[in-house]
């Protein structure tokens, strides 16, 4: 926990600061100034902002278009205003960080029902699903892997097997970044940058960050930004190959199963057929980049006289043989995944989950396997088992509560006819062929992940892609998945992601190595994504929407 959020000094300050004692005349307008230090201090502009927002929807927009219309009509265009509003503040909050981002997720609770968008038992239900079920379980794994520091014994490992001795810097990139890619492909994304930059910038404490020979030091400096680089950007391209990689995927599921009830499910090996691929060809441009922009002929004598294999090896023997609990927490982890992607196969070979009349869901076993978690001894200590609940206190709930305030805003945007009347306006791209409608999408996405979250661009833009494919006769897993991958590309800013801003405050690297690191992935992944919706998109989407 921060230090000055626990300080009493922060608790029992008052709102206001006391009137200074009395000046010359001089100083007759410092008081003023010290009020609107304080109102800018408490944030009070940045939460005046979310209902000043909503307010001037309501007085100012119309959704009609100028056209009469029905009683009916007319309730129908009110309602979706008043949806329009609710975005309107809460978009707000989340941007400017008026609030906790946790405490901003939870204003749908009040908003909806404030405004008439939908029932307090309505918009709670969006809170807990299935979906949610996965993350929830997904974190408390997380926390099992990190408190018995199996991610770093797995780095450790990778990264002295590509090491090389000398050392090779553009193997030693390809081990830490694959390494983060893997665990990324089964923790959420913003977890393993947490977990893996610290084993990333233990391997850097090794090397000098100045003095020495000028060149050298050059070289060593570089190559530590391509370290964080690396992790910062692999845990973000990993989280795309599997559902539970990142909170993205998640919305896109809630979002498809809102919108399509009537159509198959998105579900893990589904989506992984799509995403594995993308999430190759993304990491082979992250390390050819990495290499490219990072690396020279000089980097690896540079290192050399700081770090070795043998320096790798020593790191792992202080952490002792594997004990029980780790084989255990490794045991549970590997059962997950093989649940995950045995659960529905094929038409012709149905999964496990037809034992159960097809009722269980991936947050159904992700939520039983991280019960035993709570079951299995650890053999550390009498009675104590691998977790407990004081483990878990470091649970995400903001991003949790980010995902099911993201569901409310889909449910609402459907229920309120919102997207109906923005897809009416955007009709004008029907007949556009897919191979332009995609990139565009992808691009549209791509630009607002760059200031918000990944997750709230998300939460923004499917459920206005979901309307419009319908209304131009788009295969709507088109449109969607393009958004979906389109706000996972944040790669420039570090307001894009948290993955972003926990590298940036590595104090490695700068925006301008975001942005010029960055860039080539973005164009990388938007071309990517145009060749592969068209022709892998295709048998994805073949497999998870049914014939009509």
């Amino acid at each position: 926990m921060d230090k000055r959020g626990s300080s009493s000094d922060d608790v029992e300050a008052p709102l206001l600061p006391p009137p200074p004692p009395a000046r010359d005349d001089g100083a007759k307008e410092r008081p003023s100034s010290s009020w609107v230090r304080a109102l800018l201090a408490h944030r009070y502009p940045a939460v005046a902002s979310g209902p000043a927002a909503a307010a001037a929807v309501c007085v100012l927009v119309d959704l009609g278009f100028g056209a009469g219309g029905a009683h009916a009509n007319h309730h129908h265009h009110r309602e979706a205003r008043n949806m329009l509003a609710v975005l309107a503040w809460v978009f707000l909050w989340w941007v400017t960080g008026a609030v906790p981002l946790a405490v901003a997720s939870m204003a749908p609770l009040f908003l909806f029902p404030l405004f008439g968008v939908a029932s307090a038992d309505a918009v709670a239900k969006a809170y807990m699903d299935d979906v949610i079920s996965l993350v929830l379980g997904s974190f408390i794994l997380a926390l099992a892997i990190e408190h018995y520091q199996i991610h770093r014994r797995l780095a450790l490992n990778i990264t002295s097997l590509f090491c090389g001795d000398p050392v090779r810097p553009p193997l030693l990139l390809l081990g830490i970044t694959g390494t983060t890619f893997f665990v990324s492909m089964w923790i959420h994304n913003t977890a393993c940058t947490v977990m893996m930059m610290p084993v990333a910038t233990g391997i850097l404490q090794r090397l000098p960050r100045g003095g020495g020979d000028a060149g050298a030091h050059g070289e060593v400096r570089r190559f530590s930004k391509a370290v964080v680089l690396g992790v910062v950007y692999a845990s973000a391209i990993g989280g795309m190959a599997t559902l539970a990689g990142t909170g993205v995927n998640i919305i896109l599921v809630g979002m498809w199963s809102t919108y399509f009830p009537e159509q198959q499910p998105i579900t893990f090996s589904s989506w992984m057929c799509f995403g594995l691929p993308m999430a190759l060809i993304l990491f082979l441009a992250l390390w050819i980049t990495l290499c490219h922009m990072y690396c020279s002929k000089n980097t690896g004598k540079a290192l050399s006289a700081h770090l070795d294999r043998s320096h790798l090896r020593r790191e792992l023997s202080l952490l002792g043989t594997m004990v029980f609990a780790e084989k255990m927490v490794l045991a549970v982890f590997g059962g997950l995944i093989v649940l995950w992607m045995t659960r529905n196969l094929t038409d012709d070979m149905p999964g496990w989950g037809a034992l159960f009349h097809n009722k269980v869901g991936d947050g159904t076993v992700t939520i039983m396997m991280a019960t035993l978690l709570f079951i299995i001894p650890s053999r550390k200590n009498k009675g104590e088992k691998l977790m407990d609940w004081n483990k878990c206190r470091k649970l995400q709930w903001d991003i949790i509560l980010l995902l099911g305030a993201g569901f409310a805003i889909a449910e609402g945007f459907r229920s309120s006819g919102l997207t109906d009347i923005l897809s009416d306006g955007l009709r004008f791209l029907k007949g556009a062929e897919t191979a332009v409608i995609v990139p565009v999408a992808c691009i549209v996405s791509g630009v607002i992940t760059e200031f918000t979250s990944d997750d709230a661009t998300t939460t923004l833009v499917l459920p206005l892609f979901a309307e419009l494919a319908k209304a131009i006769n788009v295969h709507p897993a088109f449109l969607m998945v393009s958004g979906a991958v389109g706000a996972q590309l944040s790669y420039l800013l570090p307001t894009g992601s948290p993955s972003n801003v926990i590298g940036f405050s590595s104090g490695h690297i700068t925006i301008k190595d975001l942005v010029i690191t960055g860039l080539p992935l973005k164009v990388v992944g938007i071309a990517a994504l145009t060749i592969l919706m068209p022709t892998l998109g295709n048998i994805t989407a073949a497999q998870i929407m049914t014939n009509k």
